[in-house]
C-alpha cells in the first residue's frame, strides 16, 4: 500500500517562528511514517521557502534545497529547485504547522486553495474571522456566545484614557501567543501599553478584565460530529498568562501551570465544551481549533480566543486536552488527515 505524501508546513516569518518549528518537532515524532511519507517544508524567520529532512535543529542547512508551492493547480504541489531547473513533487496534502501571522490568518490557505491541495485546518474565511479578535467576538456575539466588552483602536487613533474601566488589557487585534499583551491598571500605562501592541499589528484591540478564571477547551472535527478534549484551567500565581513568552517553556511557566482535566463543576464542564462547539461552529473552524474561555465566578462563560492552528508542542495545551480525553498527538493527525482527505470528496 502506498503512503501519502504529506507536506509539513513549518516555520513562518513571524514572531511564532520558533513555536511553529518545536510543535513540527513533536508533530515528526508522533507521526506514523509507516502510512505517511512526509515532507518537510521549512520557512525561515526571513521568509525563504526551503525543503529539509525535517524540522531538527540545523533544518535550515545541510541538504536543503530552495522550494515552492506552486498555485498551478496541475502541479498540485512542489517545486524543488536545481542547479538546473526545477523538478515536480505530487502532494496528497498539506499540514501546515504555522501558527500566527501568515499562517493562521488566511494566507497560507489563499495559496493552498489556489494549489489546490487539501489541507488541514480552517479556510480562508474561517482562518482570517478567527485570528482577528474583534471580528470573532463580533460573530460570537452574534450566535450567542458573551464576550468581554470591548473597544477597536485604529492605527494612529488616539484614545481617552479617562474613559476605560480599568485594569483593561491591551492587546494586538491580529497576533497569537500573548506577544504585545499588556495588562493596564491605571491611566498613565495605557500609552506604553498601545505601543506596545502596535508592534505586532496597527489595529489595536482594548478589552474590560473579566474577572474569573481561564479555561480553555480543544475541539476535534470528525465525521461523525465535533469531539472536544478534557477542558484545562490555567493555574496563575501572579500576573497574567501569557503562553510561549518564557525563556524555556519546555520546563515551565514563571507564574503559571495546567490542570487537566479542569478543576470545575461537571456543569461547568459541560458548559465550556459545549460553548466552544458553538464558537467552533459559529466561527467556521474546520478540522481543529483550541477555544480560550474565561469561566466567571457566578459559572459563565465567556470567550476569551480561538486558535485555528494551536500548539503542538511537547508543553502546549491542545495535545494534553486531547491526551487526557484518551486520543494520542499521533491518533490526533490520524484524524485530521483522514478528516481532510474525506472533506475533499463530499
Amino acid at each position: 500500500m502506498s503512503r501519502l505524501k504529506v507536506g509539513f508546513i513549518f516555520g513562518g516569518a513571524c514572531e511564532e517562528h520558533s513555536v511553529s518549528v518545536k510543535s513540527a518537532r513533536e508533530v515528526a515524532r508522533n507521526l506514523d511514517t509507516e502510512k505517511y511519507e512526509p515532507l518537510w517544508i521549512g520557512i525561515t524567520a526571513d521568509g525563504d521557502w526551503i525543503l529539509c529532512d525535517g524540522p531538527a535543529a540545523g533544518w535550515e542547512s545541510g541538504s536543503a534545497r530552495p522550494v515552492t508551492l506552486s498555485p498551478d493547480r496541475s502541479v498540485h504541489g512542489l517545486l524543488v529547485m536545481g542547479q538546473v531547473g526545477y523538478e515536480t513533487v505530487r502532494l496528497d496534502l498539506v499540514f501546515p504547522i504555522l501558527h500566527g501571522r501568515l499562517g493562521e490568518d488566511g494566507a497560507i490557505q489563499g495559496l493552498l486553495e489556489l494549489s489546490g491541495i487539501p489541507y488541514v485546518g480552517c479556510d480562508i474565511q474561517g482562518s482570517a474571522v478567527c485570528m482577528d479578535k474583534s471580528l470573532a467576538y463580533t460573530v460570537a456575539k452574534s450566535a450567542g456566545i458573551a464576550t468581554p466588552v470591548f473597544w477597536v483602536v485604529a492605527e494612529n487613533e488616539k484614545v481617552d484614557p479617562d474613559r476605560l474601566p480599568y485594569p483593561v488589557f491591551v492587546k494586538p487585534a491580529r497576533s497569537g501567543s500573548s506577544f504585545g499583551v499588556s495588562k493596564v491598571t491605571e491611566k498613565d500605562e495605557l500609552p506604553s501599553a498601545l505601543s506596545a501592541a502596535r508592534q505586532y499589528d496597527l489595529k489595536v484591540l482594548i478589552e474590560e478584565a473579566v474577572a474569573g478564571g481561564e479555561i480553555g477547551c480543544a475541539v476535534l472535527e470528525e465525521r461523525s460530529g465535533l469531539v472536544t478534549g478534557e477542558v484545562d484551567r490555567v493555574d496563575l500565581s501572579h500576573g497574567f498568562f501569557r503562553i510561549h513568552q518564557e525563556d524555556s517553556p519546555e520546563t515551565g511557566s514563571e507564574n503559571s501551570t495546567f490542570i487537566v482535566p479542569a478543576d470545575i463543576s461537571d456543569d461547568s464542564r459541560r458548559l465550556a465544551q459545549q460553548t466552544a462547539k458553538t464558537v467552533y461552529r459559529a466561527l467556521g473552524c474546520r478540522g481543529l481549533a483550541r477555544v480560550d474561555m474565561f469561566l466567571t465566578d457566578d459559572g459563565q462563560v465567556v470567550l476569551n480566543e480561538v486558535n485555528t492552528m494551536p500548539g503542538m508542542t511537547s508543553y502546549s495545551r491542545y495535545p494534553r486536552m486531547m491526551a487526557a480525553a484518551g486520543l494520542s498527538l499521533s491518533d490526533v493527525i490520524d484524524r485530521l488527515i483522514s478528516m481532510t482527505l474525506h472533506g475533499t470528496k463530499r
